[in-house]
């Protein structure tokens, strides 16, 4: 595996978890 895919994929990796937060924080709102 290449280096730069590795990184890649890390980069979509936190990306996504960025994303999964701010979901989260909007539905927490809606719940309240």
């Amino acid at each position: 595996m290449c280096l730069k895919t590795a990184h890649k994929k890390m980069a979509a990796k936190k990306k996504a978890k960025k994303v999964a937060k701010k979901k989260a924080k909007k539905a927490s709102k809606k719940r309240k």
